[in-house]
């Protein structure tokens, strides 16, 4: 068992919904009653928790955080049903807070703000899941989705070339809008955030999980518009920014470990294909039951990537950041290529 001193202290943004309400249910749900890894079967060990919601609203974080208050309550319950019972989860939910802190990665004042609090409110921080983003959708281009899906229906459903973004959007900052909510405003908190997680050395250690997607690409990036206003394309290749970001900071980590310094492990999680709000926003009620309709479909016939629930989206996410690191794939020296 984690000591007082070691629980971890896990921040997850856009927790409120989506993909980061999935990683905080099955970070629950694993640490309370799983408490064994379903991808390596590694047990898992850990007597209480604080869980930062990172949100842009107040309101919607407060309403996650009870959701999850009764889903930990739930699971109580159900531990507590078993035969073979030892009270892990009464003292888990014991020693389980869950804290909201507003920030907003579409403004940089807002990122150094959230950092500053989170600075004075802990001792350290072991775990940042880079989970929140979003997608400048304006519409679907009929023609061209019904040519997808006829030619080939998995790919349609995986990353889908007929959704229009709009082109040209700024923050209020200036920068390219999609590039900083994605990418730039989570890798200003990393590094904000950076002393912080250099001061957690219990097991698993500290630890940066980017939530990227299937739809990343470089098939779209130019680089002279590295902040993505020109691109029409600004979703895919914000992530495929922010895969290549996670890989770098890996290796300097791996450079500055050898060096004997502090590190912190990156990892890039892919939480394959689910229904969220991204999508939901842009087709409306019925459109949305036949996305879910399509997504199973594909799961039919064969695709790896759809999960379509959130908690199941999720496995990837926590799995990285649960597991020992002898678990976890390392990118090695560039010279030495990629294991």
């Amino acid at each position: 068992m984690l000591s007082n001193s070691s629980r971890p202290v896990i921040i997850v943004t856009g927790a409120n919904t989506g993909v980061g309400f999935g990683i905080c249910h099955r970070l629950l749900f694993q640490l309370t009653i799983g408490r064994r890894d379903p991808v390596s079967n590694e047990k898992l060990d850990c007597d209480g928790l604080t869980l930062v919601l990172a949100c842009r609203s107040k309101q919607r974080a407060e309403a996650a955080r009870v959701k999850l208050c009764d889903i930990a309550d739930e699971l109580v319950r159900r531990a507590k049903s078993s035969s073979d019972y030892d009270g892990h989860a009464e003292v888990f939910r014991k020693n389980l807070h869950m804290a909201i802190h507003t920030v907003d990665l579409a403004d940089i004042q807002s990122v150094f703000h959230f950092a500053d609090e989170i600075v004075q409110t802990y001792p350290y921080v072991s775990h940042l899941i880079c989970n929140a983003g979003l997608a400048c959708f304006t519409r679907i281009v009929w023609p061209l989705a019904i040519q997808q899906l006829f030619t080939d229906w998995i790919s349609a459903v995986t990353a889908p070339k007929f959704f229009l973004q709009r082109v040209g959007e700024t923050s209020q900052n200036g920068l390219g809008w999609v590039w900083q909510c994605n990418m730039f405003g989570h890798y200003a908190m990393f590094r904000a955030l950076e002393p912080m997680l250099a001061k957690y050395s219990a097991p698993p250690g500290a630890r940066v999980v980017w939530i990227s997607s299937h739809e990343a690409s470089s098939e779209y990036y130019d680089p002279k518009d590295w902040q993505l206003v020109k691109s029409e394309h600004s979703y895919e290749c914000s992530k495929y920014q922010m895969n290549m970001m996670s890989l770098y900071l890996d290796r300097q980590a791996i450079r500055d470990q050898r060096d004997g310094k502090p590190t912190v492990k990156h990892s890039i999680a892919y939480p394959g294909v689910a229904g969220t709000s991204i999508a939901t926003a842009l087709l409306g009620t019925f459109s949305s039951l036949c996305m879910f309709a399509a997504f199973y479909i594909a799961r039919f016939l064969g695709s790896p990537n759809h999960t379509i629930d959130v908690f199941k989206a999720a496995i990837s996410a926590v799995h990285l950041s649960l597991v020992g690191i002898s678990r976890i794939a390392s990118s090695t020296d560039p010279k030495e290529g990629l294991n």
